[in-house]
């Protein structure tokens, strides 16, 4: 891209960002056996208001998870946080049906406080929990060559993400590079395409991106395979080798697995 090109490009893209509203429902609880103890499981409901929301995520986290959330945001968020809430433990009645329908009061009350406050809903902290359980498990049915499972978690989990990070497309891309690859290895290259359409949307000004050339080398192959225009995309990623030559080209394939490994 040129100065002038990138100027219009992040004209049109401040224009374009809008916050989108998130809004959260504690819908269940269920109390579960451990191999030591019982617990709570919560389920979470995300909707993003002010239209329909066919993409409504539902994700399940234990007390634990929401104890482990509010420490992390303490270390970086003290002062932005000290206004918030956070429900308590009880020494005795965690489980009567009167406590759990209190709690989950609490805990809607508690992630609607935190989604208010900018710095906090835009954190690695707040997005990692509400969305890193799910990535972790999926990345890792890839790396098992899991591809169907993969996908079936994917599916449910990046538009969430997509939502959570509207501030900064490009911290989805590795989860839509995964899309790609297990629909490119089912041998479904119209919906490894259309993922990898998505990714390229959310890099469009940052070439300098980790996955920006082996993006481009994946979307190239498979635009000759599907008949699409493969010259720009093998000129963009030739031109990029030529900016940013790199001792080692690494696959899409070889960055998606080495995430979320822990």
């Amino acid at each position: 891209m040129t100065t002038r090109e990138l100027q219009e490009y992040w004209r049109t893209q401040k224009r374009c960002w809008k916050h989108v509203k998130l809004l959260f429902e504690i819908a269940s609880a269920r109390i579960e056996e451990g191999r030591v103890s019982k617990f709570v499981m919560y389920q979470i409901v995300v909707i993003q208001t002010g239209s329909f929301d066919s993409d409504k995520a539902i994700l399940e986290r234990r007390y634990s998870d929401f104890e482990m959330l509010q420490k992390k945001l303490l270390k970086t968020f003290r002062e932005e946080i000290e206004d918030v809430v956070f429900p308590k433990k009880h020494l005795m009645g965690n489980f009567t049906p009167e406590m759990i329908s209190e709690r989950k009061l609490a805990l809607k009350e508690y992630l609607g406080l935190l989604y208010a406050i900018r710095c906090v809903r835009r954190s690695r902290e707040f997005i990692d929990f509400l969305t890193r359980p799910e990535l972790k498990e999926a990345f890792g049915c890839l790396r098992a060559g899991q591809y169907t499972k993969a996908l079936d978690i994917l599916v449910h989990t990046v538009p969430l993400q997509e939502k959570l990070t509207s501030h900064c497309p490009a911290m989805v891309v590795p989860s839509l590079c995964a899309m790609l690859v297990c629909h490119r290895d089912l041998e479904c290259p119209t919906e490894a395409f259309a993922a990898g359409e998505r990714a390229l949307q959310c890099l469009q000004a940052r070439e300098g991106h980790r996955y920006y050339a082996p993006l481009l080398d994946a979307m190239a192959r498979l635009a000759y395979e599907l008949g699409k225009d493969f010259v720009s995309l093998q000129k963009r990623l030739e031109e990029n080798q030529l900016r940013r030559p790199a001792p080692r080209a690494f696959t899409l394939k070889e960055l998606t697995v080495q995430e979320y490994l822990y």
